[in-house]
């Protein structure tokens, strides 16, 4: 399922993206049609300035008087007819008026008239060849003479590039510009933006490329909401995208879940199973005991009875003990519990911890150090949840100790300023992993001992060191190495003098 959402946003995604460049492509198209017609209707412009200017020039000066008979000045001689179909209509030869009358005149045969009337038709058509080439001549050598400004005019350009745009569909907001060959700006409008000249929201055109190379110019358009223009296309995509990431960001959330919860009932079962072991031992040495006191022999030995006596209020206390703490953590998950905060010297109650927890460390043959050196050290805890951290994280160093060397742990306090107190536990057991140390506070959870049987517990121990070192207002960090044991360092505010 994952993978079919990641899929479906992938084609999602490569379709918007075609569809931009899609209509990239189309915006590019239609600006370079639009900026084409310009251009030529600026030629059409320019020619037909020169054509009109010249036509004037020759029909003031040319040296052919003609008139129609009612001296109405038409370039030739008019003739009017009708058809036999009832068509009206009028001929005018071109020419000099008075010399067609003379061939008309003529009175010489039909085929010396027509060819006389066709040498005159055929000399006015090679005059007025001539003086059309002479205008595009003239046309040629002087239009490029002229000032850019003068040929494309600023407010032409505008119209023509406002009307070609929007039959081509473009109907957004545009800035324009004219510059020379070299890149000097001719003349731009106001919110043409000099920095842009090479962004992809420039589109460029030559004017008049007829021109000589070094009287070439080119107009630039600028559309500052092409993007804009663009993405309005695919808005209707935006929505199907949101809702499909959405859609995997559940799915994948929903997973994390299904597997926290997958992990938490194996941590749980394994709570179960060694909450099990745990109680079997002391349930079944009471038991024991209690059998051997319903023997007479051993009821009237007193030494006997001392020692089954002691054994079964040993067992009860330790039976006791993994009770409380299993209670502890309820309670504090229900927040519950009741602090009893009062001022105590950190130096003085672990002192006593260190003490009775002496003759435990000795019997693996191993040796505790303090180092006591905190100046300030009046903390306000509770005693007995203090008292239980300490004592927690010290069991747990003789429980993961090494075999191969003998266990040594070191207890120190220090002054952090003025206001805190650091006390560190520190062993020479077997370490930690570094993948598993982000995960020693959790409930239940318990760091793989390899084939060693002998280490019990609920994997409630650091969880509750953890949770009561946070309600005491203090910190706590661990840094471990494989191999080379632990240190556990707890930081709490201390009261001020």
């Amino acid at each position: 399922m994952a993978l079919t959402f990641m899929g479906l946003l992938y084609v999602q995604i490569m379709y918007m993206k075609n569809m931009v460049r899609m209509r990239d492509d189309q915006f590019a198209e239609g600006v370079k049609r639009s900026l084409y017609a310009v251009s030529t209707m600026l030629e059409q412009d320019e020619t037909k300035h020169f054509l009109e200017e010249d036509v004037e020039q020759i029909e003031a000066s040319s040296i052919y008087p003609q008139y129609t008979g009612s001296g109405n000045r038409i370039g030739g001689i008019k003739y009017s007819f009708t058809t036999s179909s009832g068509v009206a209509g009028d001929l005018i030869v071109a020419g000099n008026a008075e010399q067609i009358r003379d061939i008309q005149s003529d009175r010489g045969s039909i085929f010396d008239r027509t060819r006389s009337m066709q040498e005159v038709l055929r000399g006015q058509y090679l005059y007025q060849k001539g003086l059309i080439d002479e205008v595009i001549l003239n046309i040629i050598s002087r239009s490029s003479s002229r000032p850019i400004a003068e040929r494309a005019d600023s407010s032409v350009v505008r119209g023509y590039l406002r009307s070609e745009l929007d039959n081509n569909g473009l109907k957004l907001p545009f800035d324009f510009a004219v510059t020379n060959r070299n890149g000097g700006m001719i003349y731009h409008t106001a919110g043409f933006d000099m920095e842009q000249l090479y962004s992809d929201n420039m589109f460029t055109q030559t004017l008049f490329p007829n021109d000589p190379v070094n009287k070439i110019n080119y107009l630039k358009v600028y559309f500052p909401d092409k993007h804009e223009y663009i993405f309005s296309s695919i808005r209707f995509m935006i929505p199907s995208f949101v809702f499909t990431f959405i859609l995997l960001v559940i799915f994948l959330y929903t997973i994390i879940v299904a597997f926290r919860q997958k992990k938490l009932n194996e941590m749980k079962n394994d709570f179960i199973n060694n909450m099990t072991h745990e109680f079997k031992t002391p349930i079944s040495t009471i038991s024991l005991a209690a059998q051997m006191l319903n023997d007479d022999s051993v009821r009237k030995s007193t030494t006997m009875l001392q020692h089954i006596s002691g054994v079964i209020n040993d067992e009860t206390k330790r039976l006791r003990f993994q009770v409380e703490k299993v209670l502890q953590m309820s309670m504090f998950d229900r927040q519950k519990a009741t602090l009893k905060l009062q001022e105590i010297d950190a130096n003085v109650a672990i002192s006593n911890i260190i003490h009775t927890f002496k003759l435990k460390v000795e019997k693996y043959g191993g040796a505790i150090e303090s180092r006591l050196d905190a100046v300030n050290a009046v903390v306000n805890v509770d005693e007995m949840h203090f008292t239980n951290v300490i004592f927690n994280l010290l069991d747990n160093a003789v429980k993961y100790r090494r075999e191969d060397v003998p266990l040594k742990l070191v207890v120190t306090t220090a002054d952090i300023g003025s206001d805190k107190l650091r006390i560190t536990v520190a062993d020479n057991g077997i370490g930690i992993k570094r993948e598993n140390l982000k995960k020693i506070f959790e409930k239940f959870y318990r760091v793989s001992t390899g084939n060693r049987h002998d280490v019990k517990g609920f994997g409630l121990g650091l969880a509750y060191v953890h949770k009561m070192v946070g309600e005491l207002r203090g910190e706590i960090d661990v840094e471990s190495e494989l191999g080379n044991g632990t240190k556990f360092i707890i930081t709490l505010p201390v009261v001020k003098e």
